[in-house]
């Protein structure tokens, strides 16, 4: 075996799971924690958004595949705008335990773009310890096959015929295309919200997208067997000519396309009529992701609340700690102009 062949053998892989909001990625991360067969994994969790919500439900983990101290969160912005300020110095602090990990995961936000990550794992000082085993790119079966990605084509060719300046930017196509792009292997999830003509439509759309021969796995509910996800050995890094981007040719980027609001809540007393009524808000404002937790009078536990678009779902994710305030707290995201204060008014009615 040639030095090079024992270099890139010596260095942690790590996986990034990339994915538009609410495709599944933290549940696809339970499952693969669930089922890690001893093996010593570290997280980095990026949320675009500040309350955290990812992390707390991947909170005791420990038991399963990873320890608390293994587990790096990144709020509040995207992974991809901050790889020096903040991915270097996660990176780092992963590699200082002792044992170190066996295998990183980084679940990027569901804006994030993954190739400007890659490219980080090319620095010499995390070239020498890392390898990109793979990027895995999660989609929501259901949002894809309902068009949420694309636009109408007959809806621009009239606006189009109105006004011949109209070009075509859609930040949702452009931010999904290009998770897509960078992919070693794609995860068409939820399929079980799907028919099978949906599905093979999805299918088609996706590999339409794909530059290179990718394999896509369908998947319900995030469970895919982790030696499906783990050990793609990509190096992705190596191969970042054959991964372009929406992005290529700009100097930097941002995500001035999106916003994003925090709602405290107070305690409601019926979780079925709350989470009816944030479907009807989220379809009224075309919102695209709405996540985190709620008290529910007379209930000892926490209620998760997670909704794409108008789709919502709903469950008691675990007992309030003693001494813990039982404040509810939800991050609302949307595109630009999202009108924050109708949202709000809608809320409190």
């Amino acid at each position: 075996m040639n030095d090079l062949s024992t270099a890139r053998l010596s260095r942690i892989p790590a996986t990034i799971i990339t994915g538009f909001l609410g495709a599944g990625k933290t549940t696809l991360i339970r499952h693969l924690l669930e089922h890690s067969a001893g093996r010593r994994l570290a997280l980095i969790i990026n949320e675009f958004g500040d309350i955290g919500v990812d992390r707390d439900i991947l909170r005791g983990c420990d038991d399963l595949g990873c320890a608390e101290d293994a587990i790096v969160e990144l709020a509040n912005g995207c992974i991809c705008c901050t790889v020096a300020d903040d991915f270097l110095p996660a990176i780092e602090r992963l590699l200082a335990l002792d044992p170190p990990p066996e295998h990183i995961v980084i679940e990027t936000s569901g804006l994030a773009l993954p190739k400007p990550l890659v490219k980080a794992f090319d620095w010499p000082q995390i070239r020498a310890r890392l390898t990109v085993d793979g990027v895995i790119a999660v989609v929501d079966g259901a949002a894809a096959a309902d068009g949420r990605f694309a636009d109408d084509p007959i809806k621009l060719a009239r606006q189009r015929e109105a006004d011949p300046s109209i070009g075509h930017d859609n930040p949702l196509e452009e931010v999904f295309e290009d998770q897509l792009l960078c992919a070693d292997l794609v995860i068409l999830n939820k399929i079980d919200l799907l028919g099978a003509d949906d599905e093979a439509r999805v299918r088609a759309d996706i590999r339409a997208v794909l530059p290179r021969a990718v394999r896509i796995v369908g998947a319900a509910q995030g469970r895919i067997d982790s030696a499906i996800l783990l050990g793609l050995n990509a190096a992705a890094e190596d191969d970042l000519l054959n991964r372009r981007s929406h992005h290529d040719d700009e100097a930097d980027h941002d995500h001035d396309d999106f916003e994003s609001l925090i709602v405290e809540t107070p305690a409601i007393d019926d979780a079925t009529s709350f989470v009816g009524r944030l479907a009807k808000i989220a379809e009224a404002h075309d919102v695209l992701r709405v996540k985190g937790f709620v008290e529910v009078r007379g209930k000892p536990m926490r209620l998760l609340v997670q909704g794409v678009g108008a789709r919502f779902k709903h469950s008691f994710d675990r007992p309030w700690a003693l001494g813990e305030a039982r404040q509810g707290r939800l991050v609302v995201i949307g595109e630009k102009g999202l009108n924050a204060a109708a949202i709000l008014q809608a809320l409190e009615r």
